[in-house]
């Protein structure tokens, strides 16, 4: 690891938007307070987001304090996942193919698509009728 100050990062998935400080530790992993596993119930969500840490072989030599906010459980983990791999990307450079084979670099642009006016929904019509 090229320097022993924290790193600040931030990911972005739909509308749910994560910062995480990475430190050097023992694998302490904290999420708005709480508990990683506490905050994650889910076990596929905890592998999503420990994912980088996995390819990075870092999952015990790194404390990690997140703070994620808007959007749903699973854009939460997906923008932690981002901001961890960009923090990780930070610490080594060359970790840069692997985390970029597995995805883990790429920031997801999908988006809820915004409701039109004289429709119900985005896409959805109202019904017509011809007489």
């Amino acid at each position: 690891m090229a320097t022993q100050q924290p790193i600040h990062t931030s990911g972005r998935r739909k509308t749910a938007v994560a910062t995480v400080l990475l430190s050097p530790g023992t694998g302490n992993f904290e999420v708005n307070g709480k508990e990683f596993t506490e905050y994650f119930p889910s076990l596929s969500l905890q592998n999503t987001i420990l994912k980088p840490l996995e390819i990075a072989n870092g999952v015990h030599s790194f404390d990690v304090k997140a703070k994620t906010v808007g959007g749903g459980i699973n854009g939460q983990a997906g923008a932690l996942r981002l901001a961890l791999s960009r923090a990780l990307l930070v610490t080594d450079a060359e970790l840069r193919p692997a985390l970029k084979q597995e995805g883990l670099l790429t920031r997801d642009p999908r988006m809820k698509e915004r409701k039109k006016s004289g429709q119900p929904g985005a896409r959805k019509r109202f019904q017509f009728s011809k007489r």
